[in-house]
């Protein structure tokens, strides 16, 4: 499969390519496609989130972390006081940053349901609705921050694949067909839990009608 470094790469170049594209055509800000750009990125590193000492994981837990913390920050702000919230600000990164990220490397298996486009799904929905409801964002930029992750993470998937291939030997490896996959299968009570999550973001982020606007927004694009 590819590295960490290639799929950081490859995903930033594409990602910011399209950002700029967006940008030109005047339907998203400067600064918004600099956003984009990022969330273009984040994808790329997503689908590795499975692996136990991948440096994706290491990155991902660590903006989780620092989200979670900014969060308590702000409650803490009105309602505690200064030590107690700095006590709670710490609880809440290293809480993350560790127990968390521990158990859900026990909990999943490398290139498993995570490496699946489900999964990209269940990303994409995660960050609309982080951007929708903690950041306030239009629910269109919201559903532009989504798209982004989501092709962001097909790129890891690709890149995945297209190093299972041996041109040099002519020869598929072992691990072809591993990572680009709809879901795993079987793996039943994963796939639900993916699909409850993805409901669950459905439900919580802006309306399909915004992100209808936005699909709409894409077809004078894919003419220039």
């Amino acid at each position: 499969m590819a590295d960490f470094k290639t799929h950081i790469q490859v995903a930033s170049l594409i990602s910011g390519s399209a950002a700029g594209t967006l940008a030109w055509a005047e339907l998203v800000s400067l600064p918004e496609s600099g956003l984009l750009w990022l969330a273009g990125s984040l994808g790329g590193i997503m689908p590795d989130i499975d692996a136990d000492t991948s440096r994706s994981m290491r990155i991902i837990f660590r903006l989780f972390a620092t989200l979670a913390t900014s969060l308590v920050l702000l409650y803490g702000r009105q309602y505690l006081s200064l030590p107690d919230t700095v006590l709670l600000g710490l609880v809440s990164y290293f809480g993350v940053r560790y127990p968390l990220s521990w158990g859900f490397a026990r909990l999943t298996v490398h290139r498993g349901s995570l490496h699946s486009l489900l999964a990209n799904l269940v990303f994409a929905g995660i960050g609309v609705t982080i951007s929708y409801r903690l950041f306030e964002l239009s629910p269109e930029l919201a559903w532009w921050v989504g798209i982004f992750i989501f092709f962001g993470a097909v790129i890891h998937l690709l890149l995945d694949e297209m190093y299972s291939i041996d041109l040099e030997g002519r020869r598929l490896k072992s691990s072809f067909g591993t990572a680009f996959k709809v879901m795993q299968w079987p793996a039943l009570l994963p796939n639900l839990a993916l699909l409850g999550v993805l409901a669950l973001c459905l439900w919580t982020g802006p309306s399909l009608t915004s992100l209808q606007l936005v699909l709409q927004q894409l077809w004078p694009v894919s003419y220039i």
